[in-house]
């Protein structure tokens, strides 16, 4: 985890004593990487979450709502074909296949006489468009640097509900997924810092969820709580996501889908189509903490200790959790 004295200097006066982590539960990333993710993540099913295109086909296959694909591109001298494959009636995102951190996606509203609108309101030629997609396959925005593949999907259409919450960019759920529980959420929102980039690291808004009902606990940006969205000042504290079961249903069936114990589930919710799969992650980042406030041990290991009782159907599993892990409850 990064900054948890950070974190710690920034939380109410009863939070400052570094023994508070322990007490509260905070999971730190060593213990997640050799408790959780070596234990209940097998290595061989990383590359169906680490390359989008992989997950979107599992998603497909498993039937869980994903953004349309219009086409993808994989060699250079595709590239040229680029104006063929877009959409000329609607919007369109653009992200390598292998990338993170929000690193590479490009997002266009529409098209005009002046060219490809972006999201932050800045006009793209084709050419633009045309280096871009070069510079994915070339690697420039996949882990690792290795040759990677462009994904073109439709533009997600974020719900009316979330007016004011973000800017510029879409905002996401992120859900911790164990052994089939959802343990914890987030909702992240985009900030003129973070470039429209729902990117905690980059400098958007994390707005901590109850896991009972998916309104906002409390919410930070670069680990310090906030109370308004500092660039259209809402209240933050007035968030409240709708289709919550629904939302928690499709994380969960992520388990299933994946094969893995302990993820990251990352979740758009259009305003046509309800709630989407936008991608998985084997390794979610512990930030998730921040925003909530709590640690993630104790509900990792009441899960643990369910033992054979943990063999419920996906429905009973968002159930469980949404009764013992709500705000006003002890685990």
């Amino acid at each position: 985890m990064t900054g948890p004295l950070t974190w710690l200097r920034n939380l109410k006066k009863d939070y400052v004593h570094p023994n508070k982590l322990h007490k509260i539960g905070v999971m730190g990333m060593n213990q997640r990487n050799i408790s959780y993710i070596s234990r209940y993540n097998p290595r061989h099913l990383y590359p169906l979450v680490d390359d989008k295109l992989k997950t979107k086909e599992i998603a497909l296959e498993a039937g869980v709502k994903v953004p349309d694909l219009i086409g993808t591109i994989d060699h250079q001298h595709a590239v040229k074909e680029l104006g063929n494959l877009l959409p000329h009636n609607r919007g369109f995102c653009i992200k390598p296949a292998n990338g993170s951190g929000g690193k590479g996606i490009l997002v266009v509203t529409r098209q005009d006489e002046n060219g490809y609108r972006k999201s932050n309101g800045q006009y793209a030629t084709i050419g633009d468009l045309e280096r871009h997609v070069s510079n994915i396959l070339a690697g420039l925005f996949s882990l690792g640097g290795k040759a990677d593949v462009a994904i073109i999907e439709d533009l997600i259409h974020f719900d009316d509900c979330f007016s004011g919450f973000s800017y510029e960019g879409v905002p996401d759920t992120r859900v911790v997924i164990f052994k089939g529980f959802p343990v914890m959420a987030m909702m992240r929102l985009s900030t003129r810092d973070s470039n429209g980039k729902a990117n905690l690291h980059q400098g958007a808004v994390g707005v901590g969820l109850d896991i009972a009902d998916g309104h906002a606990l409390r919410a930070v940006q670069f680990d310090k709580p906030v109370l308004q969205h500092p660039d259209t000042g809402i209240n933050l504290m007035s968030l409240q996501i709708p289709h919550w079961e629904t939302l928690l249903n499709l994380a969960v069936s992520c388990y299933e889908m994946s094969g893995l114990g302990y993820l990251g589930t990352d979740i758009v919710l259009d305003r046509y189509q309800g709630p989407m799969l936008l991608e998985l992650n084997a390794r979610p980042g512990l930030t998730i903490q921040i925003a909530n406030g709590t640690g993630l041990l104790p509900r990792l290991q009441h899960i643990e200790s369910l033992g054979k009782k943990q063999r419920m159907k996906p429905e009973d599993r968002v159930a469980y959790a949404r009764e013992h892990f709500g705000v006003n409850i002890n685990v």
